[in-house]
């Protein structure tokens, strides 16, 4: 077809929307493949970034000796090392992996990772080293300053997912399992194996040895030129220029103002966030299906059949029961029939576009004896019945009628109901007799072997047909209203009925998708909650500002979802949930910073909170995820395009805008009072003055 169709010779003005079988799998293995490509430079440009920013240069002659490449390649292998633990752990427990798990936790692991790294890293490369101490016991007193803050922020996304095991959704209860164990992994290794390497860098870099060929001696009198930016452009940036101008009254009303405003906007637009997902957004943009769905949405106008089954232990020989369900006369009005057909009145609401069929008010016709189906042949006996064939009218002046002429038009009695019943499903409707069950009603009716030759009815189902459905919405409100009419027919008749569609296994999460959402993340955010409070000494003032902050990043990226048009469903649920893991990383560093501060002002607190840590963060998290999501624009796959690229821009976005501008902010008007150190005071004394100098606490 796609030769035929490529020749315009011969399909001239014709145009064939076209499918097979196997054309879905094949074409989203085509976009995976295709995929794989973008992936793979995303994370390759993460890599470089991370070796290349951790280093110093500060001169030509020593850009190889002051080169961190050797650690970010550690620091990168930690992480693939801490997703294949993750996998092969749950593995083991029997939890099996999924495409999100493969796509989501390597993007996670490497968000957390990498802005520990950064952080441990930047604060060697910040700090003086004390006379007569060694590499090995600085190495040690910094990770002894950053650690609590790395084990926060580390433990505190670890129990988020934790907790976010608990969801029923199947996909957010997976992911949330690896995710749990890989940061968990991630921290171990880099409190272990990262610490051991850039103890071993820390020596190299002094002894002036190359990175990488680190056997290879350098000029140990390559001149050292003064650093214009102390710790980095970006350090100076941050503790020069941006903390002072951002702690000014007016930039923190103003602040305060921008970000409740916003606030208040993303909740109302919560209200109006969609659900569902396309079912052609796994595929490729150029896919020959996209003409195939696009002219099945516009030109099909057949919805999908849906059956009302009556579970098994119903009796349906029982005229009081029949009446409850059949739809002719005689039968309750409000029966399972009536029901169906009274909201096929009403379609646009119903969603029900005709009456149902009923095999049992057609099988009364087929036993009515003015028809001529249900026909006995003469020398038969109550145990070898032998019918003649409606289709053969010759044969019938040696045929009875099954039931007595005196019983047209009425009811059967229990036993001849049970007596012809799997006659009725046998026998092909024709000319004559066109209410023959078998084509039909041949599979809608399960039936029971009885002693005598009889059968009763096991389950059967009555099969009627949704209006056309085009959007998740739409699919989504049918199921709803029909299980809606089975559970009123179930108090009906007071037996199980319930509906089903051939699509309600792909919506059946979009009827809790909402509850579930909320639920999901409240449970994240206690989790949150809960270890902040306790690894910061019980300080609920800071946990409460930071899981302030977390939630009110959650909730402006669901507004931004609305704005960016990404529906909520099973894949954003899944970002959401990582989300309040990554808000955790913007946040946790900051407040811990800020906690420890010994500065004796609200305001100088929170400045030096944001000189002390804001870089690392910075370019720890916002820019190494700005360079790796930024390729994912260029996918072919549209859901990479709206639920990867968008959906973790938006998370990067808000991340950095709350954890770097609000909470600094929020901080500096109710943050809790300082729980400095000797060792916290001594070391900004330091930095400010040097060794010779130590104040009791810092004056703002």
């Amino acid at each position: 077809m796609k030769n035929w169709e490529a020749n315009k010779t011969l399909s001239g003005n014709l145009t064939v929307a076209y499918t097979s079988e196997r054309s879905i799998q094949d074409e989203i293995s085509r976009a995976s493949e295709s995929d794989v490509s973008t992936i793979a430079i995303s994370y390759c440009l993460m890599f470089l970034y991370i070796a290349v920013g951790l280093g110093q240069f500060r001169s030509l002659g020593r850009i190889m000796i002051d080169a961190k490449i050797t650690v970010g390649i550690v620091g990168v292998i930690i992480v693939l090392l801490s997703v294949a633990a993750s996998l092969g752990a749950c593995s083991l427990a029997g939890t099996k992996a999924t495409l999100i798990i493969v796509e989501v936790i390597p993007f996670l692991v490497l968000a957390v990772g990498v802005d520990n790294i950064f952080i441990l890293v930047q604060a060697l490369q910040r700090d003086m080293r004390l006379p007569g101490e060694d590499v090995s016991d600085q190495v040690g007193r910094v990770v002894g300053v950053v650690g609590p803050s790395m084990l926060l922020s580390s433990l505190s996304e670890s129990v988020a997912f934790g907790f976010g095991a608990l969801s029923t959704m199947p996909a957010v209860h997976t992911f949330a399992v690896f995710a749990c164990f890989a940061v968990l992994f991630n921290f171990l290794l880099q409190m272990t194996m990262l610490v051991a390497v850039v103890t071993l860098d820390k020596k190299r870099q002094d002894n002036c040895r190359y990175d990488i060929f680190c056997c290879v001696p350098g000029d140990k009198n390559a001149p050292v030129d003064e650093e214009c930016c102390p710790g980095g452009i970006l350090h100076y940036l941050v503790e020069k220029i941006y903390a002072p101008v951002l702690m000014l009254y007016p930039v923190r009303v103003t602040v305060i103002l921008v970000f409740t405003i916003y606030l208040g906007i993303s909740a109302c637009f919560i209200t109006h966030l969609n659900s569902g997902i396309s079912q052609t957004i796994a595929l490729p943009r150029d896919s020959f299906l996209m003409n195939y769905f696009g002219n099945l949405s516009t030109y099909l106008r057949t919805g999908a059949p849906v059956y009302f089954v009556v579970k098994d232990g119903f009796d349906y020989s029982n005229v009081d029961n029949q009446n409850m369900l059949c739809g002719s006369s005689g039968c309750d009005s409000n029966s399972l029939l009536g029901e169906v057909f009274f909201s096929s009145l009403n379609p646009d609401y119903t969603k029900i576009a005709l009456p149902a069929s009923s095999w049992l008010d057609d099988y009364f016709s087929w036993l009515d004896p003015d028809v001529p189906c249900c026909r006995v042949s003469n020398i038969s006996t109550p145990m070898n019945m032998t019918y003649c064939p409606a289709s053969d009218p010759s044969s019938w002046g040696n045929c009875t009628s099954c039931l007595p002429v005196s019983e047209a038009s009425e009811r059967p009695k229990p036993s001849e109901f049970r007596k012809y019943l799997k006659q009725y499903l046998k026998d092909n409707p024709s000319k004559d007799c066109s209410k023959g069950g078998h084509a039909a009603y041949g599979g809608a009716v399960k039936l029971k072997s009885l002693a005598n030759n009889t059968h009763n009815v096991d389950s059967s189902y009555f099969m009627t047909y949704h209006t056309v459905s085009t959007t998740s919405d739409e699919f989504t409100n049918s199921m709803k209203y029909a299980r809606e009419m089975a559970k009123n027919m179930t108090e009906r008749i007071n037996h199980d009925v319930f509906a089903y569609s051939v699509f309600y296994v792909f919506y059946e999460q979009y009827l809790t998708i909402v509850d579930d959402t909320w639920k999901d993340l409240l449970i994240c955010l206690s989790g949150v909650f809960v270890v902040t409070f306790l690894l910061m000494g019980f300080n609920l003032g800071l946990a409460f500002c930071i899981i302030i902050t977390v939630a009110m990043i959650i909730v402006d990226l669901m507004g931004l979802m609305y704005l960016w048009d990404i529906n909520l469903n099973a894949v954003s649920l899944v970002n959401l949930v990582m989300a309040v893991g990554i808000s955790v990383e913007f946040c946790a560093h900051i407040g811990r910073a800020f906690s420890t501060s010994p500065y004796s002002t609200r305001v100088k607190r929170a400045e030096n909170a944001l000189a002390t840590v804001g870089s690392s963060v910075l370019s720890g998290i916002t820019i190494t995820k700005f360079v790796g999501v930024f390729v994912l624009w260029f996918s072919k796959s549209e859901l990479f395009e709206i639920y990867y690229f968008r959906m973790y821009m938006g998370i990067i976005i808000m991340g950095f805008l709350h954890g770097l501008v609000f909470l600094p902010v929020l901080l500096s008007y109710v943050g809790p009072a300082s729980r400095a150190t000797e060792e916290d005071i001594k070391r900004v004394s330091m930095a400010k003055n040097g060794y010779g100098t130590k104040r009791s606490i810092i004056d703002a």
